[in-house]
Formats: C-alpha cells, sequence, structure tokens
C-alpha cells in the first residue's frame, strides 16, 4: 500500500479494506510507519520511539489492523512507559497493565503504533511541555495544536493516522480538534470507562476518547468502546440503537440555541469565530431546525473559582503521587513554573473548599439541565480564537502564578470546561477556515446521555458542510 494511499482513507475505509482482503495489515501498517516516520521531524507530535511493531490487537474486531496511537496521559498500555508530558517522570515509568479502556481499543482492533505528547500533566490548552518541546499544527508550524490532547490531533490532521486516542478534562479533545480541523467528541460522563485508576478524574471532569477525521468514524468508535466495567460509578442506559446509525439517519428537527459569549466570562473572542457559528446557525436554520441565540445562566465568576480548584487539588495530588512513589524531588528542573505554582495552591486548600466547588458544580449541572429541557442543541465556538501562536500558553512562565496561568488557558478555551462540570456531551466539528487558512472549530453540545442527537446532526452538517477536501500544510502524501 502507497502512503499517499494509505493517506486517503479514514478509519471505517482501511477496516473494510483490510476485512476484505483487498490490503494485508502489516502493508498497512508499514504505510502508516512510513507516514509518522515523514511527518513526526516537523511535528513533534510523538514521544518516545515509534513502536517497531504495533501492540497486540483483536484482528477481528471493527477496526481491525488500523493504526493508532495512544496520549501519554491517564490511559495505558502494559510495558509502555508514561511520561505525562512531565520531567518528574524521566524517561517514562513502564505500566504495570492496560487501563479497561486500552483493553477495549485493543478488542477493536486498533493497532497501536506509538504514544503522542501532552502538556505536563494535560494542564494547557497547547501542547508545547518543556519535556519533549512544543507540537506543531500541521497547518501552521508557527501555531499550536492546541492541548491537551495535541500530540494526537496534529498526527490524525497530518493524516499520518486515521484515529488517536484523546481526553478531556476541560476541553482537551474539542480544543486540539477545532485547533487541526478535526471531529471531537466528548462523550457524556460514564459513557467511558476510565477505570481501573480512577473512579471520576479531576472530580468527575476527565472523560477519554479519541479525535478522528470523520463523523462515522466517531460514531463507530464509540459503538465498539463504550460501556461500564465492574466497579465503575455510573452505569449509563444503553443508545437505542447504535451511534453509527444515527450518523446514517441524520437528525430530526432540532431546537436550537446558539452563544458566542464565553461561558468562562474570560476573553474576547475572534471576530471569524463569531462569524463562524452565526453562519452555521444560518445554515442550521435552513435544514429546518429552530434557532435562536439564547445561553444558560450562569455564574461565570464562581463557576471559574471552582474550575480553579478542581484543578489545582488535581496537580497538587498528582505531583505529590509520583514524587512519593518515584522518590522524586518536586521543583523547578523537575516540573514547569505553572504546574508549581498550581501544585502549591492545591496543597493550601481545604477539604471545604472541595465540597464549596462541588456546590457550584451541582448549580451550573441543574442551570444547563434545565437549558436543556427547553432547547436540544447549545452550539458555539470551540474556542475564543481559531488557534493560537506557539509560545503564548507557555506553561513555564514564570511571572504567572496559579491563577494567572488558569486565566490565560481559559481566555483562550472560553467556551469547553461547562461539558467537563456537568459530565454532559459535546463535539467540535470544522466548519469554517479562517482568511489565514486555518480551520475553525464550531463547538455542539446537548443533555446528558445526548451523543445521539451531537451525532445525527453532525453527520448532517458533515454532509451540508463538508471538509474532507481540505488539507493542512504538512500532509502525509
Amino acid at each position: 500500500m502507497r502512503v499517499d494511499e494509505y493517506a486517503s482513507y479514514d478509519a471505517t475505509g482501511l477496516a473494510d479494506l483490510i476485512r476484505q482482503g483487498q490490503v494485508k495489515p502489516e502493508e498497512v501498517h508499514a504505510a502508516a510507519g512510513a507516514a509518522l516516520d515523514a511527518v513526526q521531524p516537523r511535528l513533534n507530535a510523538m514521544v518516545g520511539a515509534r513502536f517497531d511493531a504495533p501492540l497486540d490487537h483483536a484482528d477481528d474486531g471493527p477496526f481491525g489492523g488500523v493504526p493508532f496511537a495512544i496520549k501519554d496521559l491517564v490511559l495505558h498500555a502494559a510495558g509502555v512507559p508514561q511520561r505525562a508530558g512531565s520531567r518528574l517522570l524521566g524517561g517514562g515509568v513502564p505500566m504495570p497493565a492496560d487501563t479497561y479502556l486500552m483493553a477495549r481499543f485493543r478488542a477493536a482492533g486498533l493497532a497501536t503504533m506509538g504514544v503522542t505528547a501532552t502538556p505536563e500533566l494535560g494542564f494547557n490548552a497547547s501542547t508545547e511541555p518543556v519535556a519533549t518541546g512544543p507540537v506543531r499544527n500541521p497547518w501552521d508550524l508557527t501555531r499550536s495544536a492546541g492541548g491537551s490532547s495535541g500530540g494526537s490531533a496534529a498526527l490524525v490532521a497530518a493524516r499520518a493516522l486515521p484515529v488517536a486516542h484523546a481526553n478531556d478534562g476541560g476541553g482537551s479533545i474539542r480544543i486540539p480538534a477545532g485547533c487541526c480541523g478535526l471531529v471531537g467528541l466528548k462523550p457524556t460522563r460514564g459513557r467511558i470507562t476510565v477505570g481501573p485508576d480512577y473512579a471520576d478524574p479531576l472530580l468527575g471532569l476527565g472523560i477519554e476518547f479519541a479525535v478522528t477525521r470523520t463523523v462515522r468514524d466517531c460514531a463507530r468508535l464509540l459503538d465498539a468502546v463504550y460501556g461500564a466495567e465492574p466497579g465503575d460509578r455510573y452505569l449509563l442506559p444503553d443508545p437505542r440503537r447504535p451511534f453509527a446509525d444515527e450518523v446514517k439517519a441524520g437528525s430530526r428537527p432540532l431546537r436550537i440555541a446558539f452563544t458566542t459569549t464565553p461561558m468562562s466570562g474570560h476573553g474576547e473572542v475572534d471576530l471569524q469565530c463569531v462569524d463562524a457559528v452565526r453562519r452555521v446557525a444560518g445554515q442550521l436554520e435552513s435544514m429546518g431546525h429552530t434557532v435562536v441565540e439564547a445561553a444558560p445562566a450562569i455564574d461565570s465568576d464562581a463557576f471559574d473559582d471552582a474550575n480553579f480548584i478542581a484543578w489545582t487539588s488535581f496537580l497538587a495530588d498528582s505531583v505529590d503521587q509520583i514524587a512519593a512513589v518515584l522518590g522524586a524531588t518536586p521543583g523547578p528542573d523537575t516540573l514547569e513554573a505553572t504546574t508549581l505554582a498550581c501544585a502549591e495552591h492545591g496543597r493550601d486548600l481545604r477539604a471545604q473548599d472541595l465540597h464549596a466547588a462541588d456546590r457550584v458544580f451541582n448549580m451550573t449541572t441543574r442551570s444547563f439541565a434545565a437549558f436543556f429541557g427547553e432547547y436540544d442543541v447549545l452550539l458555539t465556538p470551540t474556542t475564543c480564537a481559531p488557534n493560537a501562536p506557539l509560545g503564548h500558553l507557555d506553561a513555564n512562565a514564570p511571572d504567572l502564578g496559579a491563577r494567572g496561568w488558569y486565566d490565560r488557558i481559559f481566555t483562550f478555551a472560553g467556551f469547553t470546561a461547562w461539558a467537563n462540570v456537568t459530565g454532559m456531551p459535546a463535539i467540535s466539528l470544522p466548519l469554517a477556515t479562517s482568511a489565514e487558512g486555518w480551520p475553525i472549530g464550531v463547538q455542539l453540545g446537548a443533555g446528558q446521555a445526548q451523543e445521539a442527537t451531537l451525532l445525527g446532526l453532525a453527520a448532517d452538517l458533515e454532509r451540508a458542510l463538508p471538509w474532507a477536501h481540505r488539507r493542512p500544510a504538512v500532509t502525509v502524501g
């Protein structure tokens, strides 16, 4: 299989070729290896060496033999070192076993070729850790690929991989999807298992899934890996039919609200992002949906204060756990300046602070639940600008402090964290292009367990406003 031929297929297409015997898995893996080797020097999206052979996987899974990569954070595979984007873990700590989701990825047939970069402990809307250097956006090498799943997004956008693992604690699937022109779904809390290491990562904010180039891949992968494991905290009802069927069927007439005001209360929104949302709103109206300008009522200041508590307590706990296990000393030689500041702030929090944050999360969730009783979908920009220049979100900046760093992140990522706080699903789609030729992400959100609504609508928009023909400057083949 030629590398350019490989790059022209999404994951569903490659799986079909392999299943039909038109190409051998080994040929696909060789092409994927050549593709990864071609883009890595320019994008710096992988950490560690590409695997000599893919990790074990089920040949008879729905994605049997399809190339894949795992992000260097939370999810892990047996024997594969994890660095979490931090010098604190040195060259990486080999993990003793698969997480439950990793086992499901293997059962789905995904052939893991390597590990993708993340910012330190995932707390950045850009992926430029001191430990491994910045990931560059394939659309413009001077721009960020987003974070924290920027390594995965850069490789999928450049067509070196059709799909890659990603996770999301404040927008970390959707932000890089928006920056890199991909489909990025954050599923409902509990839809994807986070065990056995976690019950509720990041006080419930953390969600696992992937980034893809097509809506059909997103839906088929969700069909393949959703569901609880024994001991999981949540048990959602199964969908009434496969998510892939929702993509084929499209959406029913929906009540859609849109807003271009950041939920976080931070940040000016680029007029190109505002225009993108308004044009998508017009498109949806022309498709028969009812579209109005409206937004949930929340206390933005209280929301940010609570989210700040969740993140800094998580960083304090993570740093201290890693240091205790490895016998390492957290300091400026092992951690970035803002990670140190956030961890120090997190250590000073009281138990009452976590309960206060939980009260705000509850009030926010109730407000969004009431809103989604009136509307089916909320349409917003994914981020406050199409992307950010490399260096703007420098986690090693010495003078920001903990709250200054939080505010800088969410001045760029002002539209995503609500879905993490509420546990509700949201998806970013590449529905517009900037004057510079960069993709602009547009986000759709819905109420609890309404992935079917989002995927049906996303498929309709993919058909109406297709993006498959767009290619970044760094593209395999």
